[in-house]
């Protein structure tokens, strides 16, 4: 029982600083992918990305910056960064715009004749080859390095020093000079296949799974059979959740105290939110099993993280599925939390009833 009472009371600490600090801060509010293969699709548009794969492709818009490590990042020329992109990858190809500034490493950099860069450029890699538009400075550290004919610079440029420089008759508005400080080379990642990034992630998921189901079997089954008998209620207090929290932020951020609370809730979110939405996959994966007579969580376990892993890598649609099943794992734990303490707050406040039948038995005792 104590053991219990402790575990609800971490959950429950859990979640009320995640809501009274406000989850999504402006950093954590980037959505986070982990996959062998990240595609923001035509038409798609997320709210920042911080991106950890085989490949990511931006066919669609991110709204904010682009972070993250690849063994290849390509901004195709339907693809739009609105922010800065700040990658480490085996080659970064941009054909689309990205209007803040671009800082990577990579083996090879190629600013494609559609490519658009609104800021500045500041790249280390092997090979370097500019095509497009850099409305800012450039500054280029490579063994290769060749601005094409059809190159548009608006500020300086600075290359180094050691380097292969080649001028096709590039537009810069500004200088071109080679510096000393500015290193050669770049890097090489190793080509990961995109299998082994989906399997990787699918064993970190069902490893923090298998720990929920083991040190809190009683409220892991509580939410699960909340997300089957209340997914409405749930997914409502999801979302709840989801626009609340940001508010909640912004108002405890707008004082010096309130910003490194709002920090510490995000991280705090961000553990929080991995765990919703494993919670969501095991409890859709669960009711989908009882159809069929199988009522076991660990079956439930592995076939909602394989399952909703794979179609994952579906555009868009693994996207749509992520966060439904996250609305119901974030809005049933809240809803399991509550009724717990209702129950719990009910039990205290029942204890003084068990007196009258105390006084009774002194009553007869006295007519005795």
């Amino acid at each position: 029982m104590g053991k219990q009472r402790a575990i609800r009371g971490v959950l429950v600490l859990v979640v009320s600083v995640a809501v009274v600090t406000g989850a999504f801060s402006g950093v954590a509010a980037a959505e986070t992918r982990a996959s062998g293969s990240i595609v923001v699709a035509d038409g798609e548009t997320v709210s920042g990305l911080s991106g950890f794969g085989g490949t990511i492709i931006v066919r669609g818009t991110v709204d904010g910056d682009l972070e993250g490590v690849a063994g290849s990042v390509v901004i195709e020329r339907s693809g739009a960064v609105t922010g800065d992109l700040s990658t480490s990858a085996g080659s970064i190809t941009i054909a689309g715009e990205v209007n803040g500034d671009v800082e990577v490493g990579t083996g090879s950099f190629t600013l494609a004749q559609s490519g658009v860069i609104g800021g500045n450029l500041d790249v280390g890699a092997g090979s370097i080859l500019v095509q497009g538009q850099i409305n800012g400075n450039a500054r280029l550290g490579g063994d290769s390095i060749r601005l094409a004919e059809t190159a548009r610079i608006g500020g300086d440029v600075e290359y180094a020093e050691d380097a292969t420089f080649t001028d096709d008759g590039a537009t810069v508005g500004g200088s071109i000079s080679a510096e000393p400080g500015i290193g050669t080379g770049g890097f090489d990642l190793p080509t990961v296949p995109s299998w082994l990034f989906t399997g990787y992630a699918m064993l970190v998921n069902l490893l923090l799974g298998a720990v929920l189901l083991g040190a809190m079997p009683g409220f892991s089954r509580r939410v699960t059979e909340t997300v089957a008998d209340k997914p409405a209620k749930a997914g409502g207090v999801g979302v709840l959740g989801l626009f609340g929290i940001p508010i909640g932020l912004a108002l405890l951020a707008v004082t010096i105290v309130g910003i490194p609370l709002s920090i510490a809730g995000a991280v705090t979110f961000g553990l929080l939110a991995w765990i919703a939405l494993l919670y969501g996959r095991i409890a859709v994966a669960a009711w989908g099993l009882h159809q069929a007579d199988i009522d076991s969580q660990w079956i439930a376990l592995v076939v909602g993280i394989v399952g909703f892993g794979l179609l994952g890598r579906i555009p868009i649609l693994g996207g749509l599925l992520s966060l439904a099943t996250f609305l119901l794992g974030l809005g049933a734990i809240a809803l399991v939390l509550v009724e717990r303490r209702r129950k719990s707050g009910d039990g205290e406040e029942s204890e003084p009833a068990v007196e009258p039948p105390t006084e009774s038995g002194e009553s007869g005792s006295g007519t005795m």
